[in-house]
């Protein structure tokens, strides 16, 4: 138990020891912040919404045999 304990404590305490990283300062003359991207416009959630009635369904044969290909090459 003391080997796993050493094995998980010993990490931990090397990162301690290593050198801290360099701040980052953003800078204002970065070709990044300039951006030539369009504000989004507001598009209402249900703007598109067509209501639709349940039908019964249609005889599934002339379906099929409308979309199969056609038999005698092109």
């Amino acid at each position: 138990m003391k080997r796993l304990f050493l094995v998980a404590a010993l990490p931990l305490l090397a990162s301690g020891c290593a050198s801290t990283l360099p701040e980052v300062v953003a800078s204002t003359d970065s070709p990044d912040t300039m951006s030539d991207v369009r504000p989004v416009l507001y598009q209402s959630p249900i703007g598109g919404y067509s209501h639709r009635m349940p039908v019964d369904p249609k005889p599934w044969r002339g379906l099929n045999d409308a979309q199969a290909p056609k038999k005698g090459g092109a």
